[in-house]
């Protein structure tokens, strides 16, 4: 614990490092002087034999020598880091400074100073100051041996948040070679306390005053249980520092076992924009789902492998996992068997295009629950050359999905939307609310499934999302593109959207579609100023350029079309829209038959065209 003292006391020190550089060299200045009057005159003589004016000799000799270390940037030095280049400095230093006061003592005819003293001193200067840098560096080095075990730097950190979860947090992170320098909290009570041995040194505000932060290395918050209103404050205050930010693990990463709270992280996007956690009917949940029979489609991707981690908790009797993608497929499987080792496993490579593999599927497992979240979602990628790739995964393959669970007798049967489904502007969009369509028609033939879907915005972090592609463009230095500067977008969090999927899945009666609470629409250019500043960039330091819409893209996203009409649920985060228009058997037969015909050479265009014909909202941009 003396180490970790030390190490603070030095720390705390640091930011004054050239007022004190030169205060501890003018005072080692002036013991060279007097140890060289010691070397000259001997013990019986040094004090006694020299000019009453010697004082102001020495004051001026150290006057002289502080201007030349200023001038040749001597205090800018840094102790725990001196080496030959240190040693060169100043030696130049001294040589310049002693001179200087040699040729002054000497035209001031200021004879009683002994030459020898005038030769000597600055020998005898660099010898000190040398020491002096030496010596604190090896007490630096020490200390730090002392509290890492030989880890090549110290990390000094102060805590935002002096709760529960920051009393934990500065029990262990001595254990990983941490140094904690105090806590800051907003509560008066805390203020001038003590948490786990570490001072509250003021509150979140005070993290600005570079009288808190001096010597500290990193910023942690540790809020895990505060509102998403506290959290978002305590990050940004932080973020203003410019010191690298840190944080514990959300409380939905804490509880599902997945993390401990001394397991520091980077701080997400989701971290800033997240909001309040989502309270889930948890036994309803459990009564669905547990001792069922699940089958997800998509299951390695970022919403399909989400669903399969939250649904694995409430204790299925089986799950199976239907993937096109062999290496998402793997990714999932291992997730899962470290995660819960004893839950049963079907690991199906499986393509929702090809009807008879799926109804052989359905036969062979039995599935009670499906939540098919298979689809194409790139929007510029199925905009052309790929439409009628996405016509054919999304709306053929939901049709196929829900054909064969209807036929199987499934109890439930969920799809994934998306808001592009309302008043799409591009081919995914329209693809998706045309397979919407289908689960209202089929839901009038096949009474005994519960067919429903689930119609949210974007979420933070998924695979060909904005999020990982500004975190590429900020490693490579910049600048992150944004297609228009007003631009926005609803944003959640993946684990967010999954617990409402599976919320809704309990709510639903057969023919719904679900739409999630997305909260306010985000800016996607403070977005990216968010991810520069978490970085630990200046706004300036990495740019933004502007690079237009791309095809088939809206500035805003809507969550319910102008002829929806919507109720409330039984949960405050999801709400009923009721589709005025029900598909109709001809409709469907049109769309399958259109489907089902080759279209080799045919133009995007022709099929905009068609497509705008079956979904009439459709308006291709």
């Amino acid at each position: 614990m003396f180490w970790h003292h030390l190490d603070r006391f030095l720390a705390r020190w640091r930011p004054h490092r050239r007022p004190l550089t030169l205060l501890l060299d003018g005072l080692t200045i002036a013991a060279c002087w007097h140890a060289t009057y010691l070397f000259r005159l001997g013990f019986e003589r040094w004090w006694s034999d020299r000019p009453a004016y010697d004082g102001w000799v020495m004051l001026g000799v150290v006057g002289v020598y502080l201007a030349v270390f200023v001038i040749a940037r001597v205090p800018g030095g840094m102790w725990r880091f001196s080496g030959f280049g240190e040693v060169q400095r100043l030696t130049m230093s001294c040589g310049m400074a002693g001179f200087i006061s040699a040729v002054a003592v000497l035209m001031m005819q200021l004879y009683a100073v002994p030459r020898a003293v005038l030769a000597l001193h600055p020998i005898v200067t660099l010898m000190g100051l040398c020491m002096t840098r030496m010596a604190y560096r090896m007490l630096y080095e020490h200390t730090r041996a002392r509290i890492t075990g030989g880890r090549d730097e110290v990390r000094r950190a102060i805590v935002m948040g002096a709760g529960e979860a920051a009393r934990l947090l500065v029990a262990g992170l001595p254990q990983q070679g941490w140094t904690v320098l105090g806590l800051l909290d907003d509560d008066p009570a805390k203020q001038g306390t003590r948490i786990a041995n570490a001072p509250v040194l003021g509150t979140f505000d005070d993290v600005l005053k570079p009288s808190v932060t001096a010597g500290a290395t990193h910023i942690i918050t540790a809020l895990p249980n505060a509102t998403a209103a506290q959290r978002r404050r305590a990050i940004e205050l932080a973020a203003a520092t410019g010191l690298p930010l840190l944080t514990v693990p959300s409380i939905s990463e804490l509880q599902s076992g997945t993390a401990r709270i001394e397991r520091i992280r980077a701080v997400e996007p989701e971290d800033l924009l997240g909001r309040e956690p989502v309270v889930l009917d948890e036994a309803g949940i459990a009564e669905l789902v547990s001792g069922k029979t699940v089958l997800v489609t998509g299951a390695g991707g970022s919403i399909g492998s989400e669903l399969c981690r939250q649904l694995a908790r409430y204790g299925p009797a089986r799950m199976v996992l239907y993937e096109l993608s062999e290496f998402a497929l793997y990714q999932i499987e291992q997730q899962l068997g470290e995660l819960h080792p004893g839950l049963p496993l079907v690991r199906l490579m499986g393509d929702v295009k090809n009807l008879a593999h799926l109804r052989a599927t359905f036969d062979a497992q039995r599935p009670h629950l499906v939540f098919h979240a298979a689809a194409f979602k790139h929007v510029p990628l199925m905009e052309d050359d790929n439409a009628w790739a996405a016509l054919h995964n999304n709306t053929l393959g939901t049709y196929h999905a829900a054909l064969a669970a209807a036929e199987c007798g499934v109890e439930r049967f969920v799809m994934i939307s998306t808001d592009k489904a309302v008043n799409p502007t591009n081919v995914m969009g329209a693809s998706k609310r045309a397979a919407e369509r289908v689960l209202s028609h089929l839901a009038t033939q096949h009474a005994d499934t519960v067919f429903s879907a689930v119609r949210f915005g974007n979420v933070l972090g998924s695979s060909g999302s904005v999020i990982p592609k500004f975190k590429e463009q900020i490693a490579r230095g910049g600048p992150l593109t944004v297609t228009h500067p007003d631009i926005t977008r609803y944003f959640m969090t993946i684990p967010e959207a999954v617990r409402l999927v599976l919320q809704s899945a309990v709510l639903a009666q057969s023919g719904q579609v679900y739409v999630l609470d997305m909260g306010e629409p985000v800016k996607i250019v403070e977005l990216a100023r968010h991810l520069i500043r978490l970085s630990g960039h200046r706004d300036n330091e990495i740019g933004i350029v502007f690079s237009g819409l791309r095809p088939g893209e809206k500035l805003y996203e809507e969550l319910l079309a102008d002829a929806d009409t919507t109720q409330p649920s039984a949960h405050p985060r999801l709400r009923i829209a009721r589709l005025n228009d029900e598909a109709a058997a001809a409709w469907l037969a049109e769309l399958l038959a259109w489907l089902h015909t080759p279209q080799v050479g045919m133009s995007p265009s022709v099929w905009r065209e068609q497509l705008g014909r079956l979904v009439p909202e459709y308006r291709a941009r």
